[in-house]
């Protein structure tokens, strides 16, 4: 699948560098307890969609003497507003880690607040494009970088530094995300809260996520009521998944792609 990105000459000059960045699904996520640090130690199987943010990167200066760019334009809610990302936007991140300056403007199809990784995707292409490939590090940037980074159908412990890469699988799934976003260090402080709770539908933070923000159950439901099959949640949140196409109002079917990385 290459690298997702390509690049527009005009007048014989590099110019603009088009990425693409899938979203992620977590299949399944076990969370195993907490160190010392915080951190969470986690097992789950996650997977690319064909559900793609844009990055437009005007490369800068190969020295990194200026401080990155970074819009943001919302395509999820047609609103089409462009805000500027600060600090620590998850691209401006990448471009530090690499040592790399540019100005990016990131079209988001991928909702934020989601649990589907959508800054994380932007982040890794980033680093793809810039020929960074250590995994550990990019977890640095933020836990869903590395199996960003990667991407394809993988296996992911530790905090998330550890990919290991599985066998391609072509999957399709039917997702709704509620109009509501669910913070990842909430849901996490609240299953602290619960005394770590086990999920009974492959994901460990559901009844985390639930019990903080109990209006997912009504998003569960209708997709359930739709589909005929118990609808499972997407990392912590908020979008529910089942396996299947189930196309209709408010849904989206998606279909899994393999690794970024591959040839």
């Amino acid at each position: 699948m290459g690298s997702l990105g390509y690049c527009c000459w005009r007048g014989g000059q590099l110019t603009d560098v088009i990425l693409a960045a899938p979203a992620k699904l977590t299949l399944s996520l076990r969370v195993l307890g907490r160190r010392d640090d915080g951190y969470h130690l986690i097992d789950a199987e996650m997977a690319s969609v064909n559900l793609f943010d844009e990055l437009v990167l005007t490369p800068g200066p190969t020295d990194g003497c200026f401080d990155p760019v970074v819009q943001i334009e919302d395509r999820t809610d047609g609103s089409g507003l462009v805000v500027r990302g600060g600090i620590d936007d998850l691209v401006a991140k990448a471009l530090r880690l690499v040592g790399r300056s540019a100005d990016v403007v990131v079209s988001k199809s991928i909702p934020a607040g989601a649990g589907l990784g959508g800054g994380s995707s932007d982040a890794a292409a980033v680093l793809r494009w810039a020929g960074f490939d250590n995994v550990p590090s990019a977890s640095q940037i933020g836990a869903d970088v590395a199996f960003c980074l990667v991407g394809g159908r993988a296996r992911v412990t530790g905090i998330g530094e550890v990919v290991e890469s599985l066998p391609f699988e072509d999957r399709t799934f039917t997702l709704l995300t509620p109009p509501v976003s669910c913070s990842t260090p909430a849901v996490y402080r609240r299953w602290d809260e619960m005394g770590g709770p086990t999920g009974d539908h492959g994901n460990d933070l559901e009844p985390a996520a639930v019990d903080l923000v109990p209006d997912l159950v009504r998003w569960r439901d209708e997709l359930g009521y739709a589909t005929g099959r118990r609808p499972q949640l997407a990392g912590s949140g908020s979008t529910w998944f089942v396996e299947g196409s189930y196309p209709g109002d408010g849904r989206r079917v998606v279909r899994t792609v393999p690794s970024t990385t591959s040839s």
